[in-house]
């Protein structure tokens, strides 16, 4: 949600399905995973933030007007490897793609810094995702267009809708550098706008948010041993999930049940400075097991914490 159009009042914000449906929802109301108090408004109505549908794409080598700092979502299937920037997807959240012949969703919530992929088949038809406006702890929720049930992005979990119960399957994805990116892929495709006149790319409308003291638009605990916007690694195991902060794994590395997290450096944050390009070098990370690279994001503490509350977060 852009912090620039969120002006109504918390209390106004607050779940109200008698309004969802004079919204024009079709989304079964009767089935959810989660109780609707938890569900408030970002600010924006529906599609008010326009998901990506028809992404336009260029070369690596050709691209201009983007920082080699700059944080892109490097993803690839069978040999098609793409960056999406954070500059395009700051303004869109949702980009329906397909990658190597698969239907994907490549999706980033700013207000929780989460970038996370999915496959968008789900019981042998594809969806479309967009935005609902809504958002739960603070998270993006989407929408499919086919059903109209409302995700969870954060978990890829279907909340509320016809699909409640369902679960989409995360794709291994990473942030890293657009230079590192080019240098390693000269010929990758990278999300380029559509309208690049469309919305001001390349300016961070949210300013600041990761040096807050407390999260935007959030309203549930905060973790007990970290401050709530410290950025977190969160590796989704078959298991517990394992949160490790990003201020140790740059400093020490780290290791457990044959996950191994590294840092890289040359990795502007995304929410910092009002300029992408001058934004401070906060890093990225690798997550391998037995080599492969794994499921994770780089989120905030506070996120980890709403969805993983039973999780510890290391930070020693």
């Amino acid at each position: 949600m852009l912090l620039a159009a969120v002006t109504i009042p918390a209390a106004h914000a607050m779940a109200n399905p008698e309004s969802w449906a004079r919204e024009g929802w079709k989304t079964d109301l009767s089935r959810a995973a989660v109780g609707f108090d938890e569900i408030i408004s970002g600010g924006p109505p529906r599609d008010g933030i326009p998901s990506i549908d028809d992404p336009k794409f260029a070369s690596a080598s050709e691209v201009a007007g983007v920082g080699d700092r700059e944080p892109v979502i490097q993803f690839g299937l069978d040999g098609d490897t793409r960056a999406y920037p954070l500059r395009v997807l700051m303004w869109h959240e949702i980009a329906n793609d397909t990658v190597g012949g698969t239907p994907v969703a490549v999706t980033y919530c700013p207000l929780c810094n989460a970038a996370i992929v999915f496959d968008r088949r789900m019981d042998g038809r594809v969806l479309e995702f967009g935005t609902t406006g809504k958002l739960r702890h603070s998270d993006l929720i989407m929408y499919d267009r086919q059903t109209e049930t409302w995700w969870q992005q954060f978990t890829g979990e279907a909340i509320v809708g016809t699909l409640t119960g369902k679960k989409l399957k995360l794709l291994p994805s990473r942030i890293v550098s657009f230079g590192a990116f080019r240098m390693a892929n000269p010929q990758g495709r990278v999300l380029v706008p559509n309208d690049p006149g469309f919305r001001d790319y390349g300016r961070n409308p949210y300013a600041s948010y990761d040096t807050a003291s407390v999260p935007f638009l959030y309203r549930g605990d905060l973790p007990p041993n970290i401050p709530a916007m410290a950025r977190v690694v969160v590796v989704r195991t078959e298991t517990a999930p394992i949160i490790v902060s990003l201020d140790k794994v740059r400093t020490d590395g780290f290791e457990r049940d044959g996950y191994r997290i590294t840092a890289e450096e040359g990795v502007a944050s995304a929410l910092d400075h009002a300029t992408i390009a001058e934004r401070r070098d906060v890093g990225a990370v690798r997550v391998t097991k037995d080599g492969a690279d794994v499921v994770h994001d780089i989120t905030f503490a506070f996120v980890a914490h709403a969805f993983h509350p039973k999780a510890p977060i290391v930070t020693e």
